[in-house]
């Protein structure tokens, strides 16, 4: 094997922009696309039309630059790159010169035959986090990776590579923080100091070319925000996507499914969404019904939607071989499908048999598509749900040299379901009009956000799972996918009752809170689990429902700056050593201030780390300094969750759906503390696509204890919203506290369960100014 190791600067110019310097080896290019990201670009032989799937941002002007006998030096406002020319390395600073990451000096950029990485120096208090769908510990430092989209059926808590690819990742250490991503869809390697003696981190992949992003922004949240502007934020989703989604492989027919649905309605526990998987379909064909278990779709959709709920169906890849099959036909006629190099269709099994797989990477592939889901939109199918698109084969192995119009499997596996996800999203937005589509996919890419939600796939009814699936979604976080789930109480295997209470209570504070079970597992739904569990079942499900202003409010925060629903610790608390903590490395932030602490379903009682600020316990309205460890009940009843100090949470009444209205209050439910804080609160019609015009309702609702006021700003946006009076709820103020000026008019508050009170008062579209 020949290794190559980027060696002695011969030329340096400035075309296009773009710092260019030549060496015998390679080629490097230089550019920057903000103040705080810079790209380097390493290519032994560049590709005309440099296509990133994952970036949607060009390069802007190149800043000047100094040079040295040694050295080059390019400075923005927030970075400073010193180039070494021989041999040339690559050496980030900030714009004071305080090291973030440098090329290791011996082994810098280098090739063996087709494989590039890069070498780069591994400081002593060093931390890595991010990756997306990864297992292990929030810090990966002393882990190794690969990115190779995965069929990782009954995967385990340490199993790599999984199903999606994200290579991303945030460096910490000395106090500073920077991103590096990766581009690059080949098979693709981090080490984060684990074979190399602690001594270097790496980065490479199987092919392609040497291609990075380096992002200096210094906090967890700016970077997010400046890699989420490169390659992209998630529209705001349907608001019936986040209620309580049902699943399961499968309900096999028009009568289970509507059942199903009428028992949650009359057992009035809320739900939104029904799926159905494969069963739905005609011998596995996609876009067909099947004639004998669901003669009718639209009247079967129709009864749905009278009780207010959305069906979401399966779609996979692979295209039946079947003459007559219209998918099939058209796919021949068109020459849609991957071949072998000498033209001849490749063929491999799937759930329908023996399949051709459609190549999205063409995108007359994906508007056709996108075209064909008319069988699923015209009945009413509202959610599309993208699975067995690593691509998945029996036997897993897809030949290397099989062909996807000028890709082979090596250079695309990492974007094919990415490239899927997309077409579902872009035909079906076409179809559904000014309706929003829920596109859920299994497999992804970075960028994937654009386009879709995703889940973690085919995990395991174990406590064990129950941590990880939280500690990935946490991850997932850490890479623009705010929309994220898991399949509540295990995809495979018999939950405890337990397990599955305590599983769903988690599922409160997921973003997406779907419950899903394999083919010959037990029911899983909420009744299945005796009455007192279903009734702990039916409360939690409730609370999340309550929860919807808030959580929808996270999503506008989502659209706006990438700023994830589920936040690791370590985006608030980045200097806290004790986040990392393996005990404490699976509590998170759901949204801007409520801590959960997840537990295993046989520990009642868990230690619970709580970082700087004052925290209360959500059930009890208990106060507890931060910065120490609590021993906290943790009974199934009441999972250990916290609301920071001076934390605004907008809640509403227990609804059966997003459809129903409610009672027209909304509740601001208000912890007092030390400090001042800002809640942006936001609502729109939660369907259409009439916010990108303005027909949105925002304001800033603030708590400023130094001036004891809470404040709703004026309204931003046309639309109306649904609450025309305000509940107020005070929590941890003085208990000799009789009534609030609101606007210049005392009102009354009134006292209530946890030591708190509360006012009613009518909602006005000028500012409210509240005294107390």
């Amino acid at each position: 094997m020949q290794t190559e190791i980027l060696g002695n600067t011969e030329s340096i110019t400035i075309q296009n922009n773009t710092l260019v310097i030549k060496t015998a080896e390679a080629e490097a290019r230089v550019m920057v696309y903000s103040p705080s990201i810079i790209r380097v670009y390493m290519s032994k032989a560049f590709d005309a039309d440099d296509h990133s799937f994952a970036v949607i941002q060009k390069s802007g002007d190149l800043p000047a630059y100094t040079e040295s006998a040694t050295t080059v030096e390019l400075n923005t406002t927030a970075l400073k790159l010193r180039i070494t020319k021989s041999p040339l390395r690559f050496n980030f600073y900030t714009a004071e010169g305080k090291a973030l990451s440098e090329d290791d000096e011996r082994f810098g950029v280098n090739w063996q035959n087709e494989r590039v990485i890069s070498y780069r120096k591994l400081y002593p208090d060093e931390k890595f986090i991010g990756l997306g769908e990864k297992t292990g510990n929030l810090n990966r430092r002393g882990s190794s990776y690969v990115n190779w989209n995965t069929d990782a059926a009954l995967h385990d808590i340490k199993s790599d590579p999984l199903y999606k690819t994200f290579p991303f990742f945030i460096g910490l250490h000395s106090g500073f923080t920077y991103g590096l991503f990766f581009d690059n869809t080949h098979k693709s390697y981090f080490d984060f100091g684990a074979t190399t003696d602690d001594k270097m981190s790496w980065f490479g992949a199987d092919g392609g070319d040497m291609n990075y992003y380096f992002f200096g922004a210094q906090g967890v949240k700016d970077i997010l925000k400046d890699y989420t502007w490169l390659t992209g934020r998630m529209e705001m989703p349907p608001l019936w996507s986040l209620g309580y989604q049902q699943c399961r492989w499968s309900y096999m027919s028009a009568k289970e499914v509507l059942d199903i649905a009428k028992k949650f309605r009359e057992k009035q526990i809320p739900a939104d969404v029904i799926y159905c998987d494969i069963d739905y379909m005609e011998d596995y064909k996609i876009f067909t019904w099947n004639k004998q278990t669901f003669p009718d779709p639209k009247a079967m959709i129709d009864q749905l939607k009278e009780m207010d709920f959305h069906l979401v169906t399966i779609v996979d890849p692979g295209i039946k071989i079947e003459e007559g099959y219209r998918q099939y036909d058209e796919g021949i006629e068109n020459n849609y499908f991957a071949t072998y190099p000498n033209g001849e269709l490749y063929t491999a099994s799937v759930w329908p048999g023996r399949c051709h797989f459609p190549d999205f990477l063409n995108e007359k592939v994906r508007e056709w598509w996108g075209a064909a889901f008319t069988a699923l939109t015209e009945p009413g199918v509202e959610g599309f749900w993208n699975d067995m698109n690593e691509p998945a084969a029996w036997g897993q192995n897809i030949p290397w040299m099989v062909k996807f119009g000028n890709y082979y499997m090596p250079q695309i596996r990492n974007v094919y379901g990415m490239e899927m996800a997309k077409g579902t999203y872009k035909g079906t937005r076409q179809l559904l009009g000014n309706k929003r589509p829920f596109v859920l996919t299994r497999a992804a890419y970075s960028g994937t956000q654009r386009y879709s939600a995703i889940w973690t796939g085919d995990n395991s009814a174990t406590d064990d799972h129950l941590l990880l699936g939280q500690r990935l979604v946490n991850s997932l976080g850490l890479t623009g996918m705010a929309f994220t789930g898991v399949d509540i109480g295990g995809f495979t295997g018999k939950p405890t009752p337990e397990l599955m209470v305590r599983w769903n209570s988690l599922g409160v504070y997921t973003p997406m809170f779907r419950n899903h079970a394999a083919e010959g597992t037990i029911m899983r739904e909420p009744w299945e689990w005796g009455e007192e569990n279903e009734s702990i079942i039916k409360k939690d499900i409730e609370q999340r429902y309550r929860l919807l202003p808030y959580i929808y409010s996270g999503f506008y925060q989502s659209h706006q700056n990438g700023l994830p629903l589920s936040r690791t610790l370590a985006i608030d608390y980045t200097d806290d050593e004790n986040i990392f903590d393996i005990k404490y490395h699976n509590q998170f932030l759901f949204g801007d201030s409520i801590l959960v602490a997840p537990v295993e379903s046989s520990n009642l009682l868990t230690e619970v780390y709580l970082p700087k600020g004052d925290w209360y316990r959500f059930s009890t309205g208990d106060k507890f300094a931060g910065e120490q460890v609590i021993n906290a009940e943790a009974p199934l009843t009441d999972l250990p969750v916290f609301i920071k100090a001076g934390a605004i949470i907008p809640m509403q009444n227990i609804i059966q759906s997003t459809n129903e209205k409610g009672d027209g209050i909304l509740e601001l439910h208000t912890w007092n503390g030390t400090e001042a804080n800002e809640f942006i609160y936001y609502e729109d019609d939660g369907s259409s696509y009439n916010y990108q015009n303005g027909s949105y309702y925002k304001r800033t609702i603030s708590f400023n204890p130094s001036k004891n006021s809470i404040t709703l700003s004026s309204i931003e946006g046309s639309f109306i919203s649904k609450y025309d009076q305000v509940k107020l709820v005070l929590y941890g103020f003085n208990s000799n506290l009789k009534s609030l000026n609101i606007n210049g008019e005392n009102m009354d508050i009134s006292p209530q369960e946890n030591e708190s009170y509360y006012c009613l008062f009518e909602m006005q579209t000028e500012p409210i100014n509240i005294t107390y």
